[in-house]
């Protein structure tokens, strides 16, 4: 079971869909449900609850082939989108532990998990918000 928060994946098809007919590729992260509000899952589970900006760092990335706008080691999923239709993990996709797929309409209906083998994992979103990382 992969768990997401509902705001994550509304905001990344929505950023799928502005970039179609172009493809995304966004790094993830998790948060333990230890540290989510009002949920039911063992305190360890992760959740993934943030994403990092694909173009964040992309100047240095595109002289140097470096990701400087993704901390190392900080994510543990990743979301592509497949604007062709596509459900399911591409050759072409960057894999990571968890790997995320969206495809047109954007809908929840047409997000999906998969591992990094390319098998289809069950994937429950919640209706939590995650903790205020950055004080306003």
């Amino acid at each position: 079971m992969v768990y997401v928060t509902r705001g994550l994946v509304e905001t990344l098809l929505q950023m799928a869909s502005d970039a179609e007919p172009d493809s995304v590729t966004i790094s993830l992260a998790i948060t333990t449900a230890g540290e989510l509000p009002d949920n039911d899952l063992p305190p360890e589970t992760p959740v993934f609850t943030d994403f990092y900006l694909p173009s964040a760092g992309s100047s240095v990335n595109a002289v140097f082939g470096m990701d400087l706008g993704t901390p190392a080691g900080q994510t543990q999923g990743r979301f592509v989108s497949h604007p062709s239709g596509r459900m399911g993990v591409d050759v072409t996709d960057d894999l990571h532990e968890v790997v995320f797929v969206g495809i047109p309409p954007w809908t929840a209906d047409s997000f999906g998990a998969y591992d990094r083998s390319g098998r289809e994992q069950t994937v429950e979103v919640l209706d939590i918000e995650p903790p205020e990382r950055y004080p306003a």
